[in-house]
């Protein structure tokens, strides 16, 4: 048993999640990988192949579709919401640009629970079109779910596709992701692993968005809706550390990976969170030009340019129940693990 395979048993041992999935991969291959426990509590052993709810991972995914309509021409980093969207040219939202949206620089607030008083589609994007500003545009990093909302329909309306397509089209396809998607059908939904008993809709989360704001949206969104199997998230993090694969040209593909928020309180790139000092979700280990991102259902991608490594950790940590107070020290005692197999030097 790996020492990367043994803090994730000892974790299952203890619920902290029913199942788990990881991988630690070069660009080129992989150095430690594996899968262990069940989709749910009781149910059927892991084999490798199911399907995960990504959460917030599907942020910087949703990132990279934008970035390449931004380099065919469709959009760009300046453009602002109010020129962009029907409805937003008289609000507080118009001058907000397509790089502070992908930055968390926009102002628009955090984790904000629309669909308890906004429960179909449409009411949902009004409550987000009326979403007051938490800070002027540019002057500060607050991560945010509604922004990423609106990504997602600037991504359609530039590219002329819904956005599973665009996704589909713009980055699964090109670098092979073939289990990536959004509402997985009847056959993959039943390889999927559960997230958690759901009292607001009153069963067990299989193969569904656990968001609820995702839910009402249709499962389909710019900051959640995305599945996949641990093949295709070790694949996109080798991509990332071979520059993305040409899916974006080096010029894009730095500018994407770079610091966008210097002087302000959080390093963020575009569609990426990079190593805080205070508080990361990684912990110290990885190098401080390393990126990557989390998901609430206890899923996250992780590259270390510098190290060459790319890290993926898969977990259901929301089953059976919500208890974010014992998972993040799991998650951190992985990178440090995980730094020691890239010969690196990861903080006590």
């Amino acid at each position: 048993m790996s020492a990367l395979e043994e803090l994730l048993a000892e974790a299952q041992r203890h619920r902290i999640f029913s199942a788990a999935a990881w991988s630690v991969s070069t660009a080129d291959s992989t150095l430690d990988a594996g899968h262990m426990g069940t989709r749910h509590w009781g149910g059927p052993e892991l084999d490798g192949t199911e399907l995960w709810d990504l959460a917030s991972v599907t942020k910087p995914v949703v990132g990279l579709a934008v970035l390449v309509l931004v380099e065919k021409g469709a959009l760009a980093l300046t453009d602002q919401l109010g020129e962009l969207l029907p409805g937003y040219g008289d609000t507080d939202k118009a001058p907000i640009t397509v790089g502070q949206l992908l930055a968390h620089t926009s102002g628009l607030p955090g984790g904000t629970p629309l669909y308890r008083t906004a429960p179909t589609r449409p009411e949902l994007l009004e409550a987000v079109r009326t979403l007051p500003l938490r800070a002027e545009p540019g002057t500060a990093v607050e991560y945010s779910s509604a922004g990423f909302i609106l990504l997602g329909l600037l991504a359609e309306a530039a590219g002329g596709r819904s956005l599973d397509a665009l996704v589909a089209q713009l980055v699964a396809e090109p670098l092979g992701l073939t289990g990536l998607t959004f509402r997985p059908d009847a056959v993959a939904q039943a390889s999927a692993v559960s997230t958690e008993y759901c009292t607001w809709r009153d069963h067990l989360v299989t193969g569904e968005v656990h968001d609820e704001n995702a839910v009402v949206l249709g499962g389909i969104a710019g900051h959640a809706g995305l599945f996949a199997p641990l093949a295709d998230l070790t694949r996109l993090g080798r991509a990332l550390l071979r520059g993305g694969d040409g899916i974006l040209g080096p010029a894009a593909f730095a500018e994407m990976t770079r610091c966008h928020t210097d002087g302000l309180a959080l390093r963020r790139g575009l569609g990426w969170q990079g190593l805080d000092r205070v508080a990361s979700p990684v912990g110290a280990a990885p190098g401080p030009d390393s990126y990557g991102h989390t998901g609430f259902t206890g899923t996250s991608l992780w590259v270390d340019p510098g190290a060459g490594l790319s890290c993926v950790l898969l977990t259901n940590r929301v089953h059976p129940r919500r208890d974010g107070r014992r998972f993040p020290a799991v998650r951190r005692a992985f990178h440090h693990r995980a730094a020691r197999l890239g010969g690196g030097t990861p903080a006590p």
